[in-house]
C-alpha cells in the first residue's frame, strides 16, 4: 500500500495496521533547509513562486520519508490578499492587514470569486508540480482558512489577542458580517475547486479562531459557512477541518459533511473516535510542544497516543495544531519513525 493509499484509506476509515501521518505546517524555521531558502527569498516570494513552493513543500518530505502526505506551502491570508486587502508580517511578529474592514463600502469594494482564478494562478501551478514529482506515492493536500477565521484578520487588521472588533460586528451589524462571510465563503468555493482540478487528494480547512467565538454562535458565525463550502464540493471528496478550541462542537463538525474532523491536543482523541460517526475519521493530536522535548519523550507520548487508539478505524497521527519553530529534528525522527513502527 503506497501513502497515497494509506492516507485515503484512512480517511474512508477502513482498517489499517497503522495510521497515515503528516504533520499540519510541515515546512519552517525548525528545518535548516528551509532556513537556508528563506535566506535567500521572502516568505511571500516563496508563496507566490511555484518552484519555490514545491521545494518548501518537499523539503520535510525527503528528510522523513515515512511522511505519508504532503501539503502544499502556501497562507492562508492569500484570500483576503487576492479580494483587495494585502497582508504582510509586522516586524515584532504576527499579521498586519493593509486596513481594516469597517464598513459596508470596503466589504463591496473587495473582489468576489472571480479574481481567485487570476490571482492565485500560482497556487494550482505550485500544486501541478508537487502532484507531478510525488505521482501517486505521495497524498498531496490543499487547504484554506475558514470564512470565520479569514475575516477576523480582516476585520481586526492582522492578528488579535481579544478579537473584540470581529466580535462587535457579528453581535451589532449581522447584515454586514454576512456580506463579508458571503465574500468570502464563495470566494473560497473557487480556491477549493482550483487545488482539486490541480491534483490534491484532499482539501483542509483551518478554523483555527473557531474557538473563540460563544458556543452557541458558532454556527452562525463559522460552522455554517464551511457547510456551504463542503455541499459546493465534489461529493464525497475528502474535506478535512480543524478548528482549534471547539472540542464542545466536535459532533456538529461531524455531521458538516467533511470526512474528516482534525482535533486539537486538548481533547481526549480515543473518546472523541468513539463518540463520532464512524463514518467520519479523526486526526491528531499529540501535543506540538513536544516537539520540544527529547526523543525518548516523543516516543512515550507518542505511543501511549496509538495505544488508546488500537483497534479504532479512521485515524491520520497528526500534531494537533502545526509544528513550532522550536521544534527539533530528533524529535521529529522519532515520531516518525514510532507511527511508522506501530502495529495496530
Amino acid at each position: 500500500m503506497t501513502s497515497r493509499q494509506r492516507f485515503l484509506a484512512a480517511c474512508a476509515c477502513a482498517p489499517l495496521e497503522r495510521p497515515p501521518i503528516w504533520v499540519m505546517r510541515q515546512a519552517g524555521r525548525y528545518l535548516p533547509e528551509y532556513r537556508e531558502l528563506k535566506a535567500k527569498s521572502s516568505f511571500l516570494e516563496m508563496v507566490r513562486t511555484p518552484e519555490l513552493a514545491l521545494e518548501v513543500t518537499l523539503q520535510p518530505l525527503r528528510r522523513f520519508p515515512g511522511i505519508d502526505a504532503a501539503i502544499l506551502f502556501s497562507d492562508i491570508l492569500v484570500i483576503p490578499e487576492a479580494l483587495g486587502q494585502a497582508y504582510a508580517f509586522r516586524d515584532a511578529g504576527g499579521i498586519a492587514m493593509e486596513y481594516r474592514i469597517e464598513n459596508r463600502a470596503q466589504v463591496d469594494a473587495l473582489r468576489g470569486p472571480e479574481a481567485i482564478a487570476e490571482k492565485l494562478a500560482y497556487v494550482p501551478a505550485a500544486l501541478r508540480l508537487i502532484r507531478r514529482e510525488l505521482a501517486d506515492t505521495k497524498a498531496v493536500l490543499g487547504f484554506g482558512g475558514s470564512p470565520w477565521t479569514l475575516a477576523t484578520y480582516m476585520v481586526e487588521g492582522g492578528s488579535s489577542d481579544d478579537f473584540e472588533r470581529i466580535k462587535l460586528l457579528f453581535y451589532t451589524d449581522r447584515p454586514l458580517f454576512d456580506a463579508l462571510l458571503e465574500k468570502l465563503t464563495e470566494s473560497l468555493i473557487a480556491y477549493f475547486k482550483l487545488q482539486i482540478e490541480a491534483g490534491a487528494d484532499a482539501i483542509q480547512i483551518f478554523d483555527s479562531w473557531g474557538g473563540i467565538i460563544a458556543g452557541p454562535d458558532y454556527e452562525a458565525a463559522s460552522l455554517q459557512w464551511i457547510r456551504r463550502i463542503v455541499a459546493a464540493l465534489p461529493a464525497d471528496f475528502p474535506v478535512i477541518l480543524y478548528a482549534k478550541g471547539t472540542s464542545p462542537h466536535l459532533t456538529d463538525q461531524a455531521f458538516s459533511g467533511v470526512r474528516v474532523v482534525s482535533i486539537d491536543w486538548t481533547a481526549d482523541l480515543a473518546i472523541a473516535r468513539q463518540n463520532l460517526p464512524a463514518n467520519v475519521a479523526v486526526q491528531g493530536n499529540l501535543d506540538p510542544v513536544l516537539m520540544q522535548t527529547t526523543p525518548d519523550i516523543v516516543t512515550r507520548e507518542a505511543s501511549r497516543l496509538l495505544e488508546s487508539m488500537r483497534g479504532l478505524n479512521g485515524h491520520i497521527f497528526n500534531l494537533g495544531h502545526g509544528i513550532t519553530p522550536r521544534a527539533k529534528i530528533e524529535c521529529m525522527a522519532s515520531l516518525v519513525e514510532t507511527v511508522t513502527g506501530w502495529k495496530n
